[in-house]
């Protein structure tokens, strides 16, 4: 293990992104290591940390919000949304995760920043694993325009690190989970909680998950240590559940015996939702995603800190306190 003193702590932290998802518990984090931050967001807060910035443009000024700091961690981004209704999908990605990337991370130079920690996606990997998890050393095989526009702007930063010797990290997440979590995770809290009986009883797929606080402690651990720079790395819990453990998992967190759930051929369950246009949801629950975390946990002496039952019941308990309210 290095000693902390081999470590170049930061003199403050640009987190964008910061009311999102992960972003807000990131500054929270931070907070309590008592680490000097500022957090930028599209609208106020309420807390006096942050800075707003406003839309995220090619054009956006950042000087205010990157003053004083020497490393950024970068969130903000045009997420993955199913049923995407913009008329050209790829350009509207690229506009936000690439060109306002670039934009940011340029600035961010000019102002002295030392180092740049891009959040990008395991879709830039792809989209399924067949066997053989994801690894960093991969070649990248993104299949839809957010997975493209992940990899442009890695591709795009790299190039801006070799001219002028910033210091880049890219962490690719695969699927995110923790307390305020939504879309289909929060979607099957929401079934198990009213007992509806699922055809997921016997699939046997296996899925690479992280938990909020796992990849809140990687983020931090990226934003000093010293073998971190130039480096890609996959990131999760090192525990990967199919689909019925996740929710057998899930219902045990919740307090009751067993989810209401009842076995389908998975190949009956893939045509049913391919008739249904629910193709691409039904391959994130039947379909394989696994990702190898060794080169992370080699390069930065990185365990995950929480386990997936202690990420989960965080997760449940956060949900239950809510759910009337959902």
């Amino acid at each position: 293990m290095l000693s902390l003193v081999e470590h170049r702590m930061p003199d403050k932290i640009l987190v964008t992104g910061a009311s999102g998802f992960v972003g807000a518990a990131l500054c929270a984090h931070l907070d309590a290591l008592n680490m000097s931050y500022v957090g930028s967001a599209r609208q106020a807060s309420g807390l006096p940390s942050r800075v707003l910035v406003g839309a995220l443009t090619a054009q956006t000024d950042w000087s205010v919000a990157l003053s004083g700091c020497d490393v950024v961690v970068h969130l903000a981004a045009r997420v993955h949304v199913m049923d995407d209704q913009s008329s050209d999908p790829l350009s509207a990605f690229r506009a936000v995760n690439v060109d306002a990337t670039l934009n940011l991370a340029r600035q961010a130079v000019r102002s002295g920043v030392r180092r740049f920690i891009y959040v990008s996606s395991i879709k830039v990997n792809g989209e399924a694993t067949h066997g053989t998890p994801f690894t960093s050393q991969d070649q990248p095989a993104p299949l839809d325009p957010y997975g493209f526009s992940k990899l442009e702007a890695e591709r795009g930063l790299q190039v801006l690190a070799q001219e002028t010797g910033l210091e880049l990290v890219i962490v690719r997440p695969p699927l995110v989970y923790g307390p305020g979590v939504r879309a289909n995770f929060q979607r099957l809290m929401q079934l198990l909680r009213k007992g509806i009986p699922l055809p997921l009883g016997a699939v046997h797929n296996r899925r690479s998950m992280v938990g909020l606080d796992n990849l809140v402690d990687l983020l931090t651990v990226c934003c000093s240590h010293p073998r971190a720079s130039g480096e890609v790395f996959l990131v999760s819990d090192d525990h990967d559940l199919s689909i019925t453990e996740l929710l057998r998992s899930l219902s045990f967190a919740m307090g009751k015996t067993r989810p209401l759930l009842f076995s389908m051929p998975a190949g009956v369950l893939t045509g049913v939702a391919g008739v249904l246009g629910k193709s691409a949801a039904a391959s994130r629950l039947l379909g394989s995603l696994q990702v190898d975390i060794a080169h992370t946990r080699t390069t930065l002496d990185w365990v995950p800190p929480a386990s997936v039952d202690d990420s989960i019941h965080k997760t449940v308990a956060h949900f239950l306190s809510l759910a009337d309210r959902l």
